[in-house]
């Protein structure tokens, strides 16, 4: 067995798919298992039905919600296997039952036929009929079958009225493989308000495969827990169709290699971090001790003259490298460095964009990694250098400047902006935000850990840090990023279920990246 300290495993992942992928591959897939579309469509409401009944079994009384296409067709077998279980069912068609066509209306049909038998159309003449029957729902479960996966742009001002007045109901919520209104390739949601942008469920069933778009960005407001129904299909259509986007499936307790007995503090290297401006001393504090909670051997930190005694305060592992404006005279230890960390404070004065310039280009000659954050990445996208051996770690306001573009750019399809970045700068991109994006420019993971608890000051910098570490110890700087992505969020969702989601701090973090690098699972 071969013994070696790098961390630089594949991830665990599952593949995943655009709706177009989907709606184009799905049929021919299911001709290859033998199955009818229409015995497919029995499956996913089969499959609605019984999480349903799983989630909530005192359930006496669904409102389930109907458009005119297949989505909807999954709704009336839902309402029919309600009925048969002696559930209370209303069902509220957005449409005339003469819209309705092929399976769908092969469903409503067989659900009539079962004696499911309040039903409201709404029509022109009976949508305040309609309204009102969800504003006075006293039942428990909301069936949302109103959109597929085929959904994109804006819902229909009288939708938006329905949306709306569901989301403020007090009964429980499943939407149907998507929450309408939501572009299950993008994630992104349009409308001014987001009550009435798509439906805000409780709980998403989606079918077959994972929806790239149900995992990351203004998603996570609206899909609640994400369940997959892989309807005897998933399989089949993971090998027929092939995709370069994947979500990651990491799991507790991780099982990364251990160092050999006879490591020392050499091995792994020595981290130059280079930040911390005269007004701006926290962030590069941050990122240098999760470096070392992480497994850096040794960091050296150069920051601004006034800060060196915040440094070192309390942490006197850190080193203290040359401060910035004697670092651009060159030091021993910028070149000594195994790699780079730059940007966390560095603010976008002379001397900030001075020191970048040193070290892009240091790390381009001398083939260091480089991992570029916070400031330093607005001080890379004036320049438009590329590299191959760095990492860029932006949030949506950096991600706009390296693009030149607006925030609603990058968050309207995340997946093309982070691949954007990573061919255009080269190296890895690894895009902030809820559901955060690793692409090298062709593959892209979607990490699978974290909460909005993350939304403080310093959880950037901490994972820059992260980062810094793990690549040190790795061969592969898109794994490796991938890993730490998912330790960041991992250890802030630890700290989150034991003490809940407001106040957790960026140092918080630093106990538990520790012990599940380290194969443990800290206390919930």
């Amino acid at each position: 067995m071969k013994l070696s300290l790098s961390l630089s495993q594949k991830p665990p992942v599952t593949s995943v798919y655009t709706a177009n992928q989907v709606l184009k591959n799905e049929a021919n897939v299911a001709r290859s298992q033998g199955i009818a579309m229409y015995e497919l469509m029995h499956s996913a409401g089969a499959a609605v039905f019984t999480q349903l009944s799983l989630s909530w079994p005192n359930a006496k009384h669904l409102l389930i919600l109907c458009g005119k296409g297949n989505n909807g067709g999954d709704g009336f077998v839902v309402a029919k296997l309600a009925h048969q279980a002696k559930i209370k069912v209303s069902v509220l068609l957005t449409c005339d039952v003469s819209q309705l066509k092929g399976d769908a209306l092969s469903a409503y049909q067989a659900m009539i036929f079962a004696g499911v038998s309040l039903i409201v159309e709404d029509t022109v003449n009976k949508h305040a009929e309609s309204l009102a029957i969800i504003n006075d729902f006293s039942g428990e479960v909301i069936v949302d079958a109103l959109f597929g996966i085929g959904f994109t742009g804006q819902l229909t001002p009288r939708l938006q009225e329905f949306v709306t007045s569901i989301n403020h109901q007090k009964a429980k919520v499943i939407s149907i493989d998507v929450p309408s209104g939501l572009c299950a390739t993008t994630g992104e949601v349009q409308g001014e308000s987001i009550e009435g942008q798509a439906i805000i469920a409780d709980i998403t069933l989606t079918f077959i495969v994972y929806k790239q778009g149900l995992l990351t960005g203004q998603a996570a407001n609206f899909v609640g827990e994400l369940f997959l129904a892989p309807l005897a299909m998933n399989n089949a259509f993971t090998k027929q169709v092939q995709t370069n986007n994947h979500y990651a499936q990491y799991k507790l307790p991780l099982n990364q290699p251990k160092r050999l007995p006879s490591s020392h503090k050499g091995d792994s290297g020595l981290l130059l971090t280079i930040g911390g401006s005269a007004t701006m001393p926290g962030a590069i504090r941050l990122a240098s001790e999760s470096a070392l909670r992480c497994g850096a051997g040794l960091v050296a930190v150069s920051c601004h003259k006034n800060n060196q005694m915040f440094i070192m305060n309390g942490r006197p592992e850190l080193m203290l490298a040359p401060e910035t404006s004697a670092l651009l005279e060159a030091s021993t230890q910028l070149y000594k460095a195994k790699a780079y960390l730059v940007g966390p404070g560095l603010g976008q004065s002379d001397q900030a964009k001075q020191l970048f310039e040193l070290i892009s280009k240091t790390s381009q000659t001398q083939n260091k990694t480089t991992v570029i954050d916070a400031d330093a990445l607005i001080l890379l996208s004036e320049t438009k250098q590329q590299c191959n051996h760095w990492v860029l770690t932006p949030h949506p306001k950096e991600a706009a400047a390296l693009l030149q573009c607006d925030v609603a750019s990058i968050e309207a399809d995340r997946f093309s902006a982070v691949r954007a970045i990573a061919k255009q700068y080269g190296g890895i991109c690894l895009l902030k935000g809820a559901g955060t994006l690793i692409s090298d420019g062709e593959r892209v993971v979607i990490n699978n850990s974290g909460n909005s608890g993350m939304a403080s000051g310093g959880m950037g910098d901490v994972l820059s840090g992260i980062i810094s570490a793990l690549v040190m110890q790795s061969d592969n700087n898109f794994y490796s990023t991938c890993l730490a992505a998912y330790i960041h969020g991992a250890a802030a969702d630890i700290i989150a279920n034991k003490n809940g989601q407001r106040g957790l701090l960026a140092s918080d973090l630093f106990i538990p990246l520790q012990q599940l690098l380290n194969g443990k699972v800290p206390n919930h």
